[in-house]
């Protein structure tokens, strides 16, 4: 059963539903829908429900494992759903209505409803500006629970997981503000891309207390489920692994560190594709096959991720499928990275790490995101970025 909470005035002079907020995209002001309804307290089955907030690429494969699998586990859970774009949160429970019609599934338009109506909620969202909106903002989630007077259970009982990657300074400052409405929260960025995401194996880099890590972890990694067999061999039983959102899920330490651990990894994944693209280049530049140098790349100490698995020449890995060979469609798009790579370098600064090959990462990608074409399309274009200023060289005879 789908239900929609809908704001109750929409008038000519009413804020509009954002067409600013993508996961493609990075705003610097996020809006969500207002909603002027006032909840007065909790539905009653709150504590078995969880919400999803911010249902992009990545987000609506991570709710569709979650709650699939949840729903499998336990046909009395409820569950929530909520975007910028009210069109994606409709959508997805549309579709997941179909595939489970008996499950109880609402459609809200503020991160505050969502958070009235599930103790625990789920964000993966663009960056820094959209959680503070998200947890912060007039219609967010710690003012929502603030105003749950006199229901001392639900203010208690509410988990908050928060799967962007943002700056680390952000998450510590929601982190102990939404503290004070007795919100338990963890920083848990991911690792595993859209793939990942879709078929439930995305690492989870968690910070935070540790009793909430233990909280969170069963909602991120595996559950098991005993089935029976048949009444032949009731005596034993099948047990079934169902993954819900990850297969790694990694304790950092206290709030912040799980991004720092992310930072710190796509710091490295950006210098390493860019590497790996000008290796590609210049290889096959001088006649070498793709997949001979490739495979003498990953066979030896060059090998990495962008080398093994997201390779930006296409036929470089016989029988795989990388971003290169969808012309570089789908993927972690390279505006994204720019984006990780400018939060290592800004926590670099606050503990004077020079970054000499971050910031020469950064100012590639700064220009491959100020492409139209290429800022958009998997960072792995980087190589056909490298291509073009090839091609321009070989054209001025240079």
């Amino acid at each position: 059963m789908i239900s929609a909470t809908y704001p109750r005035l929409l008038t000519a002079g009413a804020r509009q539903a954002p067409s600013l907020v993508s996961r493609r995209l990075i705003s610097s002001s996020p809006r969500f829908l207002s909603s002027t309804s006032v909840t007065t307290g909790p539905p009653s089955d709150r504590a078995h429900a969880v919400a999803f907030v911010g249902l992009g690429a990545m987000g609506r494969h991570m709710a569709t494992n979650l709650f699939s699998k949840t729903f499998t586990v336990d046909s009395s859970s409820s569950f929530v759903v909520c975007d910028a774009l009210p069109e994606a949160a409709d959508a997805f429970a549309r579709s997941f209505q179909e595939q489970y019609p008996t499950a109880k599934i609402n459609v809200v338009r503020t991160p505050g409803e969502a958070v009235s109506r599930a103790a625990t909620i789920i964000t993966m969202l663009p960056s820094s500006p959209q959680v503070n909106e998200v947890y912060l903002g007039a219609d967010g989630i710690f003012l929502s629970i603030s105003r749950l007077r006199g229901h001392s259970e639900a203010r208690l009982e509410t988990l908050a997981i928060d799967s962007t990657t943002l700056d680390v300074v952000t998450a510590k400052e929601v982190s102990d503000k939404v503290a004070h409405a007795g919100i338990r929260m963890v920083d848990a960025p991911v690792s595993g891309g859209v793939v990942g995401a879709a078929a439930g194996t995305l690492s989870f880099m968690v910070g935070g207390p540790k009793e909430t890590f233990d909280q969170a972890q069963p909602f991120l990694e595996r559950c098991d489920l005993v089935l029976e067999l048949s009444p032949v061999i009731s005596t034993l039983s099948h047990l079934a692994q169902w993954v819900r959102m990850g297969k790694n899920i990694i304790h950092c330490g206290d709030s912040g560190t799980g991004l720092a651990v992310k930072i710190c990894n796509n710091l490295i994944l950006g210098i390493n594709q860019t590497a790996v693209a000008e290796a590609m280049l210049l290889g096959t530049s001088l006649g070498l096959s793709p997949a001979l140098l490739t495979s003498v790349i990953n066979n030896s100490t060059g090998r990495c991720w962008p080398s093994s698995v997201n390779n930006p020449v296409p036929g470089a890995l016989p029988g795989q499928s990388p971003p290169c060979e969808r012309d570089f469609k789908g993927g972690f798009a390279s505006k994204l990275m720019l984006k990780d790579l400018n939060l290592a370098l800004n926590a670099a600064k606050t503990v004077s790490v020079p970054l000499p090959l971050g910031s020469s990462s950064i100012r590639v990608y700064e220009e491959v995101s100020q492409d139209d074409d290429l800022g958009g399309r998997d960072f792995s274009v980087v190589f056909r970025w490298l291509q073009n200023m090839q091609k321009a060289k070989l054209e001025k005879g240079e």
